[in-house]
């Protein structure tokens, strides 16, 4: 009847009402479809572990099951005749004609693809368990007082990189480098092998023995013998390491710390900036993020603060004289320390409460207490005139320090009056760029977007396109060719005044002259 409700209509209408705000809500969510958070998005340094010894326990705790499951079903890369070397050379020349003809940007195009050999467990895993059952012996200490496990811990470089590129996959954060499983695709090859720990930890000969079984199982690969280990990448960042046996692998790309022109810890030909990388240090105290900074900034009373050895040998001599000019002065503190619990606290303490960390010259160029200022938030001061820093390629210290020349900073009142006289403005600015650049400098696991280890893999995609035209060269460049490559002779420029007639406009002259260093074979 006209005018009344129809239940079973009614009941038709909602549900025909539902099902239209249904098919509304999931064309709207078809709009949007559901994307996969990228791992960047969830994880930060926060949530990364950066303690060496923490991350170690957890590595070996992990690989302890996997080590023995890859002993039993896995062969380990072991040396083959000169014919492999030949196979394998073929293979390299499919795989990169394959990878030039279908990507446009080969050979600089990210990632790079990294072979990691899989050497005994004597190079790898056991000096790595030879650390954590050892580390806690505090009285080991080397002849100049130093922790000998603390070394370590600041010149882990090979751990951090190693632990990375044979992490799962999907436990991966890093997108500029991928490990390869076959060795025709490899751009690099990394070289798994603890040369500071066995230096420390084991008994003098027994370590030069180790180092001489490790250089015959490293030159013996087909591709070392294909490259002339030009591709290969080998840890050496404590500078005593390796030492013994490092002349046969110089043309490899040697991970250091500096490049002491001194003579006294590298021979001339054995790095040069062209082929090697420069890795900082691991800081030994904590970071002091943003809000760390914006808490303790007012209270960095201290203009200029050091904490450490003030004597050294080498460059680093200019720290007694700077500790003879400096101390006592108002608005300075200079401390003698070393390492251990109480002198990370007291370094921390100090640097937290400092606008200007003094940074001079160790025994070589470069000195863990830089990384130690920058991820305090502390202005490094950088006297070390042969200084060469890590990451320069990408990074442009000069936003986050200031650096003095050995001859100015021992200048009575010199130094002082130059850092009194920076605009708090500008100190500002490098404070917050140290915030900015804390991240480059923290090492950790999982290793981060932009951490080290990534800037690392950055900073050798550079790298890539000379070291193919050097292995290219040296195996088509005939025996007996004045061509031929038989020494790493290096340019040396030397600045020299010569007296010569004076023009109208120009009273003296300075002409640089090119010397060539008197490397002989062999070196």
């Amino acid at each position: 009847m006209a005018g009344k409700n129809n239940p079973r209509s009614n009941s038709r209408m909602t549900i025909f009402l539902f099902l239209l705000a249904f098919s509304l809500l999931l064309f709207l969510f078809s709009l949007s479809p559901l994307r996969t958070p990228s791992p960047t998005q969830h994880f930060h340094v926060s949530d990364a572990e950066t303690s060496f010894l923490a991350s170690l326990d957890h590595f070996l705790l992990a690989h302890a099951q996997t080590s023995l499951k890859d002993d039993d079903t896995a062969p380990r890369d072991e040396p083959q005749n000169d014919d492999m070397t030949k196979k394998l050379d073929d293979a390299v020349f499919h795989s990169e004609m394959d990878r030039l003809l279908s990507d446009p940007y080969y050979p600089v195009s990210l990632p790079l693809r990294v072979y990691v050999y899989d050497m005994p467990p004597k190079f790898t895993h056991d000096l790595l368990w030879l650390f954590k059952n050892t580390y806690r012996d505090t009285s080991n200490l080397t002849s100049n007082g130093s922790p000998v496990h603390r070394l370590i811990e600041q010149h882990s470089i090979d751990y951090w990189l190693w632990a990375d590129l044979i992490a799962p996959q999907s436990e991966r954060l890093l997108t500029s480098v991928v490990r390869v499983h076959r060795q025709e695709e490899a751009d690099l090859f990394y070289i798994p092998f603890f040369t500071t720990i066995s230096f420390f930890l084991m008994e003098k000969q027994q370590c030069k023995a180790l180092y001489r079984e490790a250089l015959k199982w490293i030159t013996d690969q087909p591709a070392w013998k294909r490259s002339g280990g030009r591709d290969h990448i080998l840890p050496v960042h404590h500078p005593w390491s390796f030492k013994s046996v490092r002349r046969y692998v110089k043309n490899a790309i040697w991970l250091l710390p500096d490049m002491d022109s001194t003579g006294n810890w590298y021979k001339p030909g054995q790095v040069y900036l062209e082929k090697d990388l420069i890795l900082p240090y691991v800081p030994n105290v904590d970071l002091c993020d943003a809000k760390c900074l914006s808490e303790t900034n007012p209270k960095r009373s201290t203009l200029l603060f050091f904490r450490g050895r003030l004597k050294r040998n080498a460059g680093g001599k200019i720290r007694s004289k700077l500790g003879a000019e400096l101390s006592g002065v108002d608005g300075v503190v200079i401390e003698e320390g070393t390492a251990g619990d109480g002198g990370k606290e007291a370094a921390q303490r100090g640097m937290r409460k400092s606008l200007f960390c003094l940074s001079p010259a160790g025994d070589t160029p470069s000195s863990a207490r830089l990384f130690d200022a920058i991820v305090s938030g502390c202005i490094p001061v950088i006297i070390s005139d042969e200084l060469e820093l890590p990451f320069e390629g990408i990074l442009d210290y000069r936003k986050i320090a200031v650096f003095i020349s050995s001859i100015d900073a021992v200048k009575p009142g010199w130094l002082l009056k130059y850092l009194k006289g920076i605009r708090p403005a500008h100190i500002k600015a490098m404070q917050q760029n140290l915030v900015k650049y804390s991240r480059h400098f923290l090492y950790s696991s999982p290793a981060q977007p932009l951490g080290p280890e990534d800037l690392v893999w950055k900073m050798m995609a550079g790298k890539v396109v000379n070291i193919k035209l050097h292995t290219r060269r040296s195996q088509r460049v005939v025996e007996g060719s004045r061509s031929q490559c038989t020494c790493e002779c290096r340019p040396v420029f030397v600045a020299v005044t010569l007296p010569v007639r004076p023009s109208c406009f120009e009273p003296t002259t300075t002409i640089r002259t090119k010397m060539l260093s008197s490397s002989t074979t062999g070196m």
